[in-house]
C-alpha cells in the first residue's frame, strides 16, 4: 500500500474567520467553501493513515472515546444498506440512534445522523466552523476532518448506540480509531479502490478486517472463499470473536424470494422481505439480524428485527422514484430508478434484480450511466450486457476523475450495447421518451450522478 506524506513545501490557506451566516440558504454554500478549503489542508484526496486523525481528536479532546457503544461496519457492498437495517431495527426497540456514513448523495448533512435526526445546514456549518478552528491549518484531508466533526457530534448528543461505516478500506480508515467496539460487521467484499487497497480479494479483504478488535463479536456476512480466509485469519491475529454466515450463523431464503430463516448460535428467526428490493439485500438484512442477535441486546426478538427489515429507507439504492419532475419527463406507463452501484458487483446485483423484474414484466431496461476514471467500467457495463436495451452516458459537471461520456459509450457498443452520450440528464431522458412501448431506465454507476438526479427531481425522497 502506498502511504501518501504532506510536503511542508505545500502550506494549507490560512484560517478564515467565522463566517457569521444565520440562514439556511446561505449556508449550504458556505458548506461549499468549507469543504473547499478543507481539501486544501491535504492535498492528495485519499491518503491512508491515521496519525492526523489521532492528533485531531486529541486536540478536540478525544471525542471518539465519549461515544456509546458503538458498531462499526465495513465491506465493499452492502454497508450503507446494513447500516439502515441495523438503525431501523435498533428504532423499533425504542433505541436513539446516532450514526455516520458516507458518501451522501443531496446534502453531505445525510452523512450524520444525530439520535436519528440529520442535522440541518446551519448546525453543520457551525460544526464544521468550530472543528476547523481547533485543527488550526494543520495537515488533514476533508474525510478526516468531516470524520472528525461526526464523532464530535455524536460524543455530544444523547443516543443509545453508534453506528460508523468506515470509508475507504478499514486498517487506516478515519473511522478505524474505536478501540472497543460493541461489535464490527463485515459486508460482502468485492474488487473496488484496488490503487489503494490492493489488487485482489484476498488483499482487500486485510485491510477490511483490520477493524476487528480483540475480544469483539465480528459478524461477518456472505463471503467468496477467499475472503473468509483472510478474514477468519486476521480475527484469530486480532482475538476477534468471530461470527461468520455459513458457519457460526445461517440464513436460507424462503424459495419465493420473499425473506427467509436466520439460524444463529442459540436463535432462530423468520426474516420478512426487506423494505430494500434486490436478492442481496436479503443477505445484508440477515447480516444485520446477526449481529442485533449476537449482540444480544434486550429487547430485540423477532418480531422487532423484522419490524425494522421492513421499515428501512436508503435511498438511491434500487430506489424506484415514483414522483418528481424526472418522473415527468417520462410517459406514464415507464418506471424511473435510481442506484448508486458503481463497482461490478454492485452493478450485478442490480442486473440481476432487473432480469427477475423482466421475467414478469418484460419491458426494456435504458440505463443512464456515468461513471469515475478509477472505476472498472468493463465489469460495470458488463454486467448489464444481454439485459439493457440501450446506455446513454453522461458528463458531471465540475467533477474531477470522471470518465468521459464519448468513451464509455464505445466500450459499452464493444459489448455489444447500442449506445451514445448525451450532454445532460433531461436531454438524455427527453431521448428514451420519444419512444412509445413502456420501458424502465435505470440511472447508475455514480453516486454523484444519483444525488444530481435526487436534486434535479426536487422531491423530498431523502430521509429529512
Amino acid at each position: 500500500m502506498t502511504i501518501h506524506h504532506w510536503s511542508p513545501s505545500r502550506p494549507p490557506p490560512p484560517m478564515p474567520a467565522r463566517s457569521g451566516v444565520t440562514d439556511t440558504c446561505n449556508a449550504a454554500q458556505a458548506i461549499d467553501r468549507i469543504l473547499a478549503r478543507f481539501v486544501r489542508y491535504h492535498p492528495d484526496r485519499i491518503d491512508l493513515s491515521l496519525d492526523r486523525m489521532y492528533r485531531l481528536l486529541s486536540d478536540l479532546g478525544d471525542p471518539h472515546t465519549q461515544l456509546p457503544p458503538v458498531i462499526h461496519v465495513a465491506g465493499t457492498n452492502g454497508k450503507g444498506s446494513t447500516v439502515a437495517f441495523l438503525r431501523a431495527a435498533l428504532e423499533a426497540s425504542g433505541r436513539t440512534v446516532s450514526s455516520y456514513t458516507s458518501p451522501h448523495l443531496v446534502r453531505f448533512a445525510e452523512r450524520y445522523r444525530l439520535a436519528g435526526a440529520i442535522p440541518k445546514d446551519i448546525e453543520l456549518l457551525s460544526l464544521f466552523e468550530e472543528v476547523e478552528a481547533i485543527n488550526a491549518g494543520k495537515a488533514i484531508t476533508e474525510f478526516e476532518i468531516t470524520t472528525a466533526a461526526g464523532l464530535l457530534a455524536i460524543s455530544r448528543t444523547h443516543a443509545d448506540i453508534a453506528i460508523l461505516e468506515v470509508g475507504l478500506g478499514g486498517r487506516f480508515d478515519a473511522t478505524n480509531v474505536i478501540d472497543k467496539p460493541l461489535a464490527t460487521v463485515i459486508t460482502r467484499i468485492a474488487m473496488d479502490h484496488m490503487g489503494f487497497l490492493g489488487d485482489t480479494i484476498g488483499a482487500i479483504a486485510a485491510e477490511k478486517a483490520a477493524i476487528q478488535k480483540p475480544g469483539v463479536p465480528s459478524i461477518v456476512g456472505p463471503q467468496e472463499p477467499a475472503a473468509l480466509d483472510v478474514i477468519s485469519r486476521t480475527a484469530e491475529t486480532n482475538r476477534a470473536v468471530l461470527y461468520r454466515a455459513g458457519v457460526e450463523w445461517s440464513f436460507t431464503p424462503d424459495e419465493n424470494g420473499n425473506g427467509g430463516v436466520y439460524q444463529g448460535p442459540e436463535t432462530a428467526w423468520h426474516l420478512p422481505a426487506p423494505a430494500l428490493p434486490g436478492r442481496h439485500q436479503l443477505d445484508n438484512a440477515a447480516t444485520a439480524a446477526a449481529c442485533l442477535d449476537i449482540c444480544n441486546l434486550s429487547g430485540m426478538d423477532e418480531m422487532t428485527v423484522g419490524e425494522g427489515l421492513r421499515t428501512a429507507n436508503w435511498p438511491g439504492r434500487l430506489q424506484r422514484v415514483t414522483d418528481g419532475s424526472l418522473v415527468g419527463m417520462l410517459p406514464d406507463t415507464w418506471e424511473l430508478w435510481v442506484d448508486a452501484a458503481h463497482n461490478p458487483s454492485g452493478a450485478q446485483a442490480a442486473a440481476e434484480m432487473f432480469a427477475a423484474l423482466m421475467r414478469c414484466d418484460p419491458r426494456p431496461l435504458h440505463l443512464v450511466l456515468a461513471m469515475a476514471s478509477d472505476k472498472n467500467t468493463a465489469g460495470v457495463l458488463s454486467a448489464f450486457a444481454g439485459i439493457a436495451t440501450s446506455i446513454t452516458t453522461l458528463p458531471i459537471n465540475n467533477a474531477p476523475h470522471m470518465r468521459s461520456p464519448e468513451s464509455l459509450a464505445d466500450e459499452a457498443r464493444k459489448l455489444g450495447i447500442p449506445s451514445h452520450s448525451a450532454d445532460s440528464l433531461g436531454s438524455a431522458l427527453e431521448s428514451l421518451a420519444s419512444e412509445v412501448l413502456p420501458a424502465r431506465v435505470l440511472i447508475t454507476g455514480s453516486h454523484l450522478l444519483v444525488g444530481a438526479a435526487l436534486s434535479i427531481n426536487a422531491v423530498a425522497v431523502l430521509d429529512q
